[in-house]
């Protein structure tokens, strides 16, 4: 890499046990230029609001370490469907992503990662995906200045958003257009039926993605390796060269201008090693 400041901001889904404002600190130690965090305990419904210390705290470590809003990508709870076919489920899932959105506000940041939702086989793809704009519309109108980021999925069960197009859809229905976004995962793509870990495949994939859907929308990826094949729909992400995933992919990430500048976070099962997942990616940059 020699002197070349890089502009990809690698980093990992920290901890923020003991406290939110722990997230940056355990982002630094690891050598992140960027980092992910729950705001709230991921597998519950309710959690306590966040305290004005936690908030203060928090602000003053990002400030101090220098991660700035667009270098973290916070994730929401895996309770939430914003397309669930029942009425009470959808409408504790929208209350819940508000909260989580209102957090995000809170804390000064602009961007919250979801996954778009599940039918559940109880109502067709078009409406689910309709209702989970609709979700996206309701949370929006609530709040501002943090975008909605849309995560692609491996298509696991009835889980919708594994395809360019049904992310596009819903996108497509959103009113405000300025707080809507995609974040890639790596290993999603694989299993929902991409193949990106040639060259071939790695540009005809992304150039799919932006005619469908459009790189001004990408506010975020999620760099893992795949323990499963391509079109498996199964989720199983593996550390970095371990899996099925080759290197090749990464290094063409890692040397493609359109994914500078946004947070390109590590899910990957072994986070002993993140630090050195971190180098390995920097190291393959030209």
């Amino acid at each position: 890499m020699g002197n070349k400041i890089s502009n990809k901001k690698i980093g990992a889904h920290v901890s923020s046990s003991g406290g939110v404002e722990n997230a940056p600190l355990n982002a630094h130690a690891i050598g992140a230029k960027a980092f992910a965090l729950f705001t709230k305990n991921q597998r519950q419904w309710k959690s306590a609001p966040l305290s004005q210390k936690s908030i203060k705290l928090f602000k003053e470590r990002c400030e101090e370490l220098g991660y700035a809003p667009s270098t973290i990508l916070p994730h929401d709870s895996y309770l939430i469907n914003l397309g669930h076919p029942e009425k009470e489920g959808l409408e504790k899932s929208r209350g819940s992503f508000l909260d989580e959105m209102q957090r995000c506000e809170q804390l000064g940041l602009d961007r919250l990662n979801f996954h778009p939702g599940s039918h559940l086989k109880a109502i067709s793809i078009d409406d689910c995906l309709a209702r989970i704009a609709e979700s996206i519309n309701w949370t929006l109108e609530q709040t501002q200045g943090v975008t909605a980021v849309i995560e692609n999925t491996a298509g696991q069960g009835t889980n919708l958003g594994y395809s360019f197009e049904q992310i596009a859809q819903i996108i497509c229905q959103v009113e405000d257009k300025s707080r809507v976004g995609v974040c890639l995962d790596t290993a999603h793509t694989l299993a929902a039926g991409y193949e990106i870990r040639t060259k071939e495949g790695f540009e005809s994939t992304f150039s799919h993605f932006d005619e469908v859907i459009g790189f001004s929308y990408l506010r975020g990826m999620h760099i893992n390796d795949s323990k499963k094949e391509l079109a498996s729909h199964v989720d199983r992400h593996d550390s970095i060269g371990k899996g099925l995933m080759g290197m090749t992919l990464f290094e063409l990430l890692m040397n493609d201008a359109r994914f500078d500048n946004i947070p390109l976070i590590l899910e990957t099962p072994d986070e002993t090693i993140w630090k050195e997942e971190i180098e390995l990616l920097y190291s393959l940059e030209r």
